[in-house]
């Protein structure tokens, strides 16, 4: 039997927190590399690899919510198939009369 898992949903302040979050630390960074004491291509180095490191974060994030939500999916095809069978299945029946 499959087991159904209620969706939680994150709350509003959680959202905030979480964006504001992302914000200061690539601002942190951000500033961090402009006034870093290196020469230009140095410089210039690292920025692509932040743009690389926030870009790549966020293909992550996705890949790992969509597979949540085939599991869903999937969980809830289990189910239903479940829920049928139960409803169709009667232990009275007798076979072969």
């Amino acid at each position: 039997m499959t087991k159904v898992i209620p969706q939680q949903q994150t709350t509003a302040a959680f959202a905030v927190q979480a964006a504001i979050s992302f914000a200061l630390s690539l601002g942190a960074m951000v500033v961090g590399v402009a006034y870093l004491p290196v020469g230009a291509w140095v410089r210039a180095f690292l920025a692509v690899g932040l743009l690389y490191v926030v870009t790549s974060a966020f293909t992550l994030a996705k890949v790992i919510r969509d597979r949540q939500e085939v599991g869903q999916v999937v969980s809830r095809v289990d189910q239903a198939r479940l829920d049928k069978l139960l409803a169709e299945h009667d232990p009275f029946k007798v076979e072969g009369m």
